[in-house]
């Protein structure tokens, strides 16, 4: 019986995080800037044989379930997303390159190359904005998890984007053009530290909801520093360096405007970083723990890298693909 494989990027988000909640965008529309990295998602699927004692199998975030009833699975993603798409008997296992609850996106790559997978084995042909939909669906409906849009959307689509919602419900993807030579600068610019500490992304989400709703002015000036961010990647002639300072602002008012965002330890390692010569930076995902990215000059990478010894260093490229089947049934 065949085997699907999906692979599905994890993404990094600069600039915008928190505009992309309903909450928000419904009534003041919104905007983020993010990019996908080659750090991935992987999920195998395949039809299970009748010749077992069971007929689910779930190898998941480091639980294995066996049921013969799908309403009898404790993963709520994999349920619900077996409820939403009618898949039956099947064995799930799925891998991550960086660790669950980090703020690189990983629950919502999970469900968009969950849903390829099963619409592979089904023998459909799932586009990625059909399979951003249902990933949203599912996890800010069908799971009831608090959260913003952005993750489905960056993991099914893939690249450097501007994403824009708006407050009918829809959004456009807009693919930043950027010079090649620029990329490769920021690229290079940016340093990846992973602070040890995991969270639930969704828990957070929902202590940083109660304060959205008092912090508007604040996430109005986060949604317009992506338009500022934009103007740095696209303009050749303009100062790549600003991209850095842009960031430390949206870190200084994504603390403002979330209760959850930060802790003193993460406070002490950004200002370490600071004086290490870095000209921005911020805490990736929902806050409380997971990465760190600093835009750092190339002769000041080693300071940086000295100053965060403590901490896990991971160097990275961008991706330019969303999510995709590897072998075998269709795919992205």
């Amino acid at each position: 019986m065949e085997m699907i494989i999906t692979k599905t990027p994890l993404r990094m988000s600069f600039f915008g995080g928190g505009t992309d909640m309903e909450l928000f965008f419904r009534k003041h529309g919104g905007a983020v800037l993010s990019t996908t990295i080659d750090k991935y998602c992987y999920v195998l699927a395949r039809h299970l044989p009748g010749f077992y004692a069971y007929s689910t199998e779930i190898c998941c975030a480091g639980s294995v379930e066996r049921v013969n009833d799908r309403s009898l699975i404790r993963h709520t993603a994999v349920r619900c997303a077996m409820e939403m798409l009618d898949v039956r008997n099947i064995r799930l296992f799925s891998d991550t390159d960086l660790p669950l609850g980090s703020g690189m996106g990983t629950s919502s790559s999970f469900a968009v190359g969950m849903l390829n997978a099963f619409h592979a084995l089904k023998g459909e042909e799932a586009g990625v904005r059909q399979l951003a939909g249902e990933a949203i669906r599912l996890e800010r409906v069908l799971c009831s998890e608090a959260g913003g849009w952005q993750d489905q959307i960056a993991a099914a689509f893939g690249g450097m984007n501007r994403i824009n919602f708006r407050p009918d419900g829809t959004y456009e993807v807009l693919p930043l053009a950027i010079a090649p030579d620029r990329k490769r600068q920021l690229n290079d610019n940016l340093m990846l530290f992973f602070t040890g500490i995991t969270r639930s992304s969704p828990d957070l989400q929902k202590v940083n909801a109660e304060g959205y709703k008092e912090e508007t002015e604040h996430l109005m000036e986060i949604a317009a520093l992506v338009d500022e961010a934009e103007r740095v990647l696209t303009d050749e002639a303009g100062d790549l360096d600003e991209f850095g300072r842009l960031l430390d602002r949206t870190w200084y008012l994504k603390k403002t405007a979330g209760r959850a965002v930060t802790t003193a330890g993460i406070d002490e390692l950004y200002s370490e970083g600071m004086r290490a010569g870095a000209l921005g930076g911020k805490l990736l995902g929902a806050g409380g723990g997971g990465f760190l990215v600093f835009y750092v000059r190339p002769e000041q990478q080693d300071a940086v890298k000295e100053a965060m010894k403590k901490l896990v260093y991971v160097p990275f490229r961008f991706e330019e693909r969303g999510t995709r089947s590897l072998q075998g049934g269709a795919g992205v």
